[in-house]
């Protein structure tokens, strides 16, 4: 009966869902407060039958009920526990189970921590969500049901994907589609204050941290994804700008223009229309990457699912969505009031810049991510849009918005002079300047590129330092002034791991017998043969090569050939040594006779600062989302507007 309960439970989900979505947005509109009561409680109600319904679906995956087709078709008797529990997310219908499941963590989220907002508010946020909430569990239940049972049922499962069978893919969805899911509480938001008819900077003191909370969720999915490829796929790269990929991507980049624009709205009051344009967009492409990952327009190893007839309702909701949002938008934005006046020569004026250059950079990643696919889609031929594009487009409109980010904060809001920072400015541009040259050139010959990629990240950096100096000596800081800074240190750090990596990271593909050896950079890999291993669910060839720099035995590594025994498919399983300045890699190729073997050999300087940029981004808005201001309450706000919906 265990996966009735889960069918039952969603039912019931999708009956409350509507409720939520329907009554709460009725009662702001009419007045009727017994309405606008019922938005928390059937958020708290959605969000207990969504995780009824997923722990079911675990138990199914756990006890080995293969009568449930998807258990049957995403699990094994042999697989490992805890890959058994991450299969319950590793197919098309349990990972979009997840992706609801998030959506009400979300909105149960906002009706617990937003007392202190007016009822109505709250209300109309709750009912936007609650109308998100019911169109995907439409979906779920009529297409994509992850409770169907299998008569009869099957003696053992076909296997997880062997590329799933991994300790990244336990982590890297649920962070991916909290940081997906997330923006549609800063969403909304803006829809509510559109529907409210009050354009003013009031909703963006709500909105803030709940959206940097979807960015920091958003930024550790990426990153943990970005890290699996690296070790996962035997190709020793960490990014292809693969279109499931670009798929996030493209959120995260207007979701950095969005934070940035809500700042903006909170204090000065202006960028008003533009931030909700940017709500809108951010979680608008959302729905986009959950189309393209789960509509079978793509061929990917990141993508759910192969039937375009699923992705055609994600695309009506997609059009829902945008189509309502900006008619809704035209409406009310042509009666916003201009507020926020500022110079040309200010912090909004940077700001909107480097604004401009975000979206422009999101824009070039959707066009060369859609275009083959829409070439495609007309029967107009097939194009393939590869890393030289997006590389030779992207990088000239992010280096302007990197440069932004060493002069903004210097400057006043409303009216700046830029004389009174030339001292700071050119002390920041001579520091920068030295370690572009010092740097490089220490670890060898170094092409334009890498010097420009090295000076913008010491000068973020050395501004940021000198920010923080003259802040401590100020007095108090608050937390979100820390965490701006530990963010923007988090992308100098990630800068130099991409520049360094690609500039000066060496690579051989050699056939190699036991005895063997290859030298590269200043190490010596010596191979010294294979032997078999038996894991839990599957059989390896286990090579074995001692690592030595000059004459010292350095390490030993040992990359793995798999054959899984449900599935028979290979898997390369990469050895690597990490470091804090330079990965050593080693992947076992196909045999190529009875001892020879195809191996793959890596040295890869600063790789490892990649991922390290990325977590002291989120570590940087965790602290912004910490700041006090944002957990003060309001009464003397909640009483007026509730006096108003009253």
């Amino acid at each position: 009966m265990n996966p009735e309960i889960g069918a039952l439970a969603l039912i019931m989900a999708l009956g409350v869902s509507l409720i939520q979505g329907v009554l709460p947005l009725a009662g702001a509109h009419q007045g009727r407060l017994e309405w606008l009561a019922l938005a928390r409680p059937t958020a708290y109600a959605g969000f207990g039958l969504l995780l009824l319904a997923f722990v079911s679906l675990a138990w199914s995956f756990y006890s080995n009920d293969f009568s449930v087709a998807y258990v049957a078709q995403n699990s094994n008797a042999q697989l490992p526990v805890f890959y058994r529990l991450a299969a319950v997310w590793g197919g098309h219908e349990g990972s979009l189970l997840l992706w609801v499941l998030m959506l009400a963590l979300w909105a149960a989220s906002v009706a617990l921590f937003s007392k202190s907002l007016d009822l109505a508010t709250v209300g109309r946020v709750l009912g936007v969500l609650g109308l998100i909430q019911t169109g995907l569990l439409v979906f779920v239940l009529f297409s994509s049901n992850p409770f169907e049972r299998l008569l009869p049922a099957a003696a053992n499962g076909r296997d997880l994907n062997p590329l799933l069978q991994d300790p990244g893919l336990i982590f890297h969805p649920p962070m991916l589609y909290m940081g997906y899911v997330g923006f549609s509480v800063s969403f909304a938001f803006a829809i509510a204050t559109l529907i409210s008819g009050k354009l003013d900077a009031a909703w963006v003191r709500w909105s803030r941290p709940w959206t940097t909370l979807a960015w920091v969720f958003l930024t550790l999915g990426i990153a943990l994804g970005s890290w699996w490829a690296y070790y996962e796929l035997g190709w020793g790269g960490w990014w292809f700008w693969d279109p499931v990929e670009n798929a996030s991507f493209l959120p995260w980049l207007v979701g950095t223009a969005l934070m940035h624009s809500l700042a903006v709205t909170e204090k000065r009051g202006a960028f008003k229309n533009w931030t909700v344009l940017l709500a809108i967009a951010a979680f608008s492409l959302s729905l986009l990457g959950t189309f393209l990952v789960r509509s079978g327009v793509l061929t990917s190893v990141h993508a759910f699912a192969t039937d375009p007839t699923r992705g055609i309702f994600i695309l009506i909701l997609l059009s829902l969505v945008i189509g309502a949002s900006l008619t809704l938008f035209a409406w009310r934005a042509s009666s916003t009031q201009a507020s926020g006046v500022f110079a040309l020569m200010s912090r909004e004026t940077f700001l909107l810049a480097g604004n401009v250059c975000l979206v422009a950079s999101a824009g070039a990643v959707l066009l060369g991510t859609l275009y083959p696919l829409l070439l495609d889609a007309l029967n107009l031929g097939k194009i393939s849009v590869g890393p030289p594009y997006f590389n030779s487009v992207f990088v000239p409109l992010m280096a302007p918005a990197l440069m932004l980010m060493v002069v903004t904060p210097w400057l006043a809001w409303k009216n700046a002079k830029l004389q009174p920072q030339t001292r700071r400015l050119l002390f920041v541009g001579l520091v920068a300047a030295c370690v572009a040259w010092v740097l490089p050139m220490s670890l060898g010959a170094a092409s334009l590129m890498t010097h420009a990629g090295i000076f913008m990240a010491a000068a973020i950096a050395a501004s940021g330092l000198l920010q923080c100096v003259q802040r401590w000596r100020a007095g108090t800081v608050p937390g979100s002034f820390w965490g701006m800074q530990l963010a923007h240190l988090g992308v100098a750090v990630f800068i130099v791991g991409v520049t360094l990596v690609n500039a000066y990271e060496q690579e051989q593909d050699v056939r190699m017998v036991p005895g063997d050896t290859v030298s590269i950079a200043s190490y010596t890999f010596e191979f010294q043969g294979v032997e078999g291993v038996q894991g839990p669910n599957y059989q390896a060839m286990r090579g074995k090569f001692l690592v030595r720099q000059g004459q010292d035995q350095s390490m030993v590594l040992y990359p793995e050939k798999r054959q899984y025994q449900s599935s028979r498919m290979p898997m390369t399983e990469a050895a690597i040594d990490a470091g804090l300045t330079r990965d050593l890699y080693v992947s076992l190729g196909e045999p190529l006779d009875a001892d020879a073997w195809a191996v793959r050999v890596y040295v890869k300087p600063f790789v490892d600062w990649i991922w390290g940029g990325c977590l002291l981004m989120a570590l940087g808005g965790v602290l912004v989302v910490a700041d006090r201001r944002y957990r003060a309450r309001q009464p003397a706000v909640k009483k007026g507007l509730q006096a108003k919906v009253a």
